[in-house]
């Protein structure tokens, strides 16, 4: 293989792996779309199936905006999760609810008084 050809492949495989990102693309948000039905959803899988070039550049061309709405809209929805999960595993304990959960581990016998003075230091800060 002399130089153009190994160049020509290594374009060929860029364009195809780009077309099966936008083909799974377009998959995934085919099937998370709520406002079509199921016969709808049907039809364009199976235009992208057997005619798939022009199907996805009809899709992107006529579904490209909503499609990256809907596409912001879930990564926004998971980040808020995300935070509320953080939120509630983190607990909301304020400075009071801290120390005097640190004295009853220091009354336990849990932790010492210098690890102690530790919670409440930071506690306070």
């Amino acid at each position: 293989m002399n130089f153009f050809e190994v160049l020509w492949s290594i374009i060929a495989v860029f364009f195809l792996f780009a077309y099966l990102m936008l083909l799974f693309q377009i998959f995934a948000d085919l099937f998370r779309d709520d406002s079509m039905n199921g016969w709808v959803k049907a039809v364009w899988v199976f235009f992208l199936l057997f005619l798939p070039y022009i199907t996805a550049l009809v899709y992107v061309i006529a579904r490209g905006r909503s499609m990256a709405a809907r596409s912001a809209q879930r990564a926004s929805e998971s980040q808020e999760q995300a935070a509320a999960y953080i939120r509630r595993t983190a607990g909301t304990q304020n400075a009071a609810e801290q120390i005097s959960s640190a004295k009853s581990m220091l009354d336990e016998g849990l932790i010492t008084s210098d690890e102690f003075g530790r919670l409440k230091a930071k506690a306070l800060a």
